[in-house]
């Protein structure tokens, strides 16, 4: 380290930390080593008696945490992603529009396993919203070799973005609410307060919605004429259960739905379905939709609009998590 005059030391790195008193309130680091000075700092190190400091020497081919942040948080952001800081050698990323987290697990993993690079996030597919904060990376040490930097920078340049975030898609939304109980209308349809304001809050909108008993011929009807217009998903609710009246699978299996999977490791929600009807998404919630307040639905819609492709294989991974708090 080396003594030099606080004027002087603007852009340079602060080798210890500097102590502020204020008799009966504070005693406490008012700058911390590893801060990098500046100008508008003088006056405050004046203030506490700090005329001179020792600074940080740093050798070429060696970067401080602040640099070694800001590389890093712009090799791993995609899409959509801002990027703040750095402060205190971290810098930390927000989502800039309305869409579901999209994280590339494996190459995070290899930087989370490589020597004095972090980076976490909160988890993939989350909904997000603009400015929330999405994650952070920074290097564990004050310093960090150059090259140890630029590999990281490789792997993304290579297999990255690590992180973005994908837009939901506005689509016209399709439903057909089944239930004989609700068709005779001796209970009240639920499906705008329960289920509908979630999809207007995703930004698409219910374009038509058809209400019918619980009827093989007629929801299968329903779809068809669904499928005949310019909707982009449908969802279909009730009777997915195994009771005698439930029929409505059989319903969407007739209209020429092909069932990509029925049933998940979800709860609530183990009864859904997915399938494809013509090149439209047909979604089948159970009736815990209309009774709890997060749902596989909640899990699922979201990825849909954002643009992911569901199998077997992605759903079957939901079972880690999968149990919804309610």
């Amino acid at each position: 380290m080396r003594k030099i005059r606080i004027e002087d030391a603007v852009g340079m790195v602060l080798g210890h930390d500097v102590t502020q008193i204020i008799p009966g309130q504070y005693k406490g680091p008012r700058f911390k080593r590893g801060h990098r000075i500046k100008k508008e700092d003088i006056p405050e190190f004046l203030k506490i008696g700090k005329e001179h400091i020792y600074v940080m020497v740093i050798k070429p081919g060696i970067i401080h945490e602040d640099d070694a942040a800001l590389r890093l948080g712009r090799a791993f952001a995609g899409r959509n992603i801002d990027i703040r800081g750095p402060s205190e050698g971290k810098v930390t990323f927000h989502s800039t529009i309305n869409g579901v987290l999209k994280i590339n697990v494996p190459l995070l993993h290899r930087i989370n396993l490589s020597k004095n690079v972090i980076l976490s996030t909160i988890h993939r597919y989350t909904p997000c919203s603009p400015r929330m904060a999405v994650g952070a990376t920074r290097i564990i040490s004050l310093m960090a070799p150059e090259k140890q930097i630029k590999r990281v920078e490789n792997w993304c340049q290579k297999d990255g973005p690590v992180i973005e975030i994908l837009p939901y898609r506005k689509w016209n939304i399709g439903v057909v609410v089944t239930g004989s109980e609700i068709f005779h209308r001796r209970i009240k349809d639920s499906f705008d307060e329960r289920v509908g304001k979630k999809v207007v809050g995703l930004g698409s909108r219910v374009m038509r919605k058809l209400v019918v008993p619980d009827d093989i011929d007629q929801i299968s009807k329903a779809l068809f004429d669904l499928r005949e217009d310019s909707v982009d998903l449908i969802l279909v609710t009730g009777g997915l259960s195994v009771d005698p009246d439930d029929v409505t699978r059989e319903g969407i299996k007739k209209a020429g739905t092909k069932i990509v999977f029925y049933g998940t490791p979800v709860l609530p929600g183990a009864m859904f379905l997915y399938g494809i009807l013509g090149e439209k998404p047909v979604l089948g919630l159970p009736a815990c939709v209309f009774h709890h307040h997060t749902t596989l639905f909640d899990l699922i819609f979201p990825r849909i609009l954002a643009g992911e492709v569901l199998n077997r294989k992605e759903i079957s991974l939901l079972g880690h998590g999968g149990f919804c708090q309610n």
